[in-house]
Formats: C-alpha cells, structure tokens, sequence
C-alpha cells in the first residue's frame, strides 16, 4: 500500500521538535488532495523523512492522535482520518509551520487578484513601495460549505510575479511564498482583536451586520527585516479561537 508522502522542514532547535513535526505534518495532512494515500508511513520512517528520533516522532503524533486528525492500529498502522478536520486550537510556539498548520483544510476560492495602492494604513509596513499585488480570498468547510473566513494578503510585487492561482487556492500564502516562490521567511508577527462585522464581512461570511468577528492581521518578515506579506483575515467568532502558549525555556 503506498504511504501518505508528508512535507520536509528545516527544524529550528529553538523550538520543541517534537511541535515543530507535529504542526508540520498536520499542514500536510490538512492540505492534501483528494486522491492522497490514508496510511502514513512507519514511526521509523517518519522519523528519518524529519530527521527526528522514534521517541520524538512518537510525542508528535500522540498530538495529533488527540486532536483527531489520525488513527493508529496496532500491527495495522496509522491513517489519516478521511474526514479530518481542524478543531482544537493551534498552539503557537513561533513556528512558521504553525501559522501554516492554521491556515490549512479549507477550501478556497480566489475572489479577485491585481495590484492596488498601498492601503494607508500599511503604509508603515511598505515605506519603499506605491504599489503591492493584492489577493482576496474566501475560505469555508470543506463539508459543509459554510464560510469561515475571508483574507487579503497585500504582497510586494516581485515576489507575486512568481505565485500561481492554483497554488493559491490550495495552500495559505505563507506556505506559497516560503515553499514556492522561495521566500526568506523569518518570522511573523500576529494581532488579533475583537471587531464588529462591516457590510462586506457580514456578506461574505453569512453572518448578521454588526455580529462579533475576530480581525486578524499577520506581517511577515524576511531576514532582513522587510515586510513580505500583510494578512489581513476576518474570522467568524463562533468559529475560531486562538491560543498562544509561551515556552518559558
């Protein structure tokens, strides 16, 4: 039986190894087509694709065991689950992989794409720029249909030369521009606040005018401190919550 083929990362020892795998595995599995294998390949096999101990790659996927995304059967092996979904929150520890995982298992739809002016208030995050490439996209249950969120992703110009609609439509933009366009990816800083719905978001996401909504924005930095990305992503507040755990190591 041929064996679900997960992503590779480069582990930053910083972090717990045992998270970075786990959050990098459930990115692939949330992102997957359809025609994807179940059956995920051995612990030793896993554990050698990422570079990991047996003992480590073991931790990781008990997490994913609890959240529900995996099956294990003894003598048998360990599947992903056909109707897995995301559930619990992601705990974010700083990984990039992490904010991929987040954005992971839901279909989308590109609404519109083209370059816009700088919106004044992320003038500060492109002071060399005029102009960026804009993406809108809608993103809902893969089951059910429903809307879950909407995002806009403000990108510099060179580097949306080299993103593809349908990589878009597949993968959150964090992982098209690391993975694929290649972007030095350093970190990301997250805010999120409470709003109220405004006309379009109520519209989009099937929610009552003025209902709560989380208002996400997410800046993406490369090695040298330049804003690549500027996510700005209304969530439904009666479906997402957020939880960040501090390392204290």
């Amino acid at each position: 039986m041929t064996s679900f083929a997960p992503d590779s990362i480069v582990l930053n020892r910083k972090l717990p190894l045992w998270y970075q795998v786990s959050q990098s595995l459930r990115a692939s599995i949330l992102g997957r087509s359809p025609q994807d294998p179940l059956r995920l390949p051995t612990e030793e096999q896993l554990a050698g694709h990422y570079g990991v101990s047996v003992l480590t790659m073991r931790q990781a996927l008990k997490e994913l065991e609890d959240e529900g995304l995996i099956t294990r059967h003894r003598r048998r092996g360990t599947f992903i689950e056909p109707s897995a979904r995301r559930g619990a929150p992601v705990r974010l520890l700083g990984s990039v992989d992490a904010i991929v995982a987040q954005q992971s298992g839901m279909t989308t739809e590109v609404l519109d794409h083209g370059k816009s002016p700088v919106p004044p208030e992320l003038a500060e995050h492109f002071p060399d720029l005029t102009e960026v490439a804009t993406y809108h996209r809608l993103r809902g249950d893969e089951t059910t249909g429903e809307p879950t969120n909407h995002a806009r992703n403000h990108v510099r110009p060179e580097l949306a030369e080299h993103i593809d609609h349908d990589d878009l439509v597949r993968w959150p933009m964090t992982k098209v521009l690391r993975d694929v366009v290649g972007a030095d990816i350093s970190r990301i800083t997250d805010t999120v606040e409470a709003r109220l719905a405004d006309p379009e978001t109520a519209r989009l996401l099937h929610v009552p005018l003025l209902s709560p909504i989380l208002h996400y924005t997410g800046v993406t930095y490369d090695g040298d401190g330049r804003v690549l990305d500027v996510a700005v992503i209304h969530y439904r507040g009666d479906r997402f919550s957020f939880t960040v755990t501090l390392d204290a190591h």
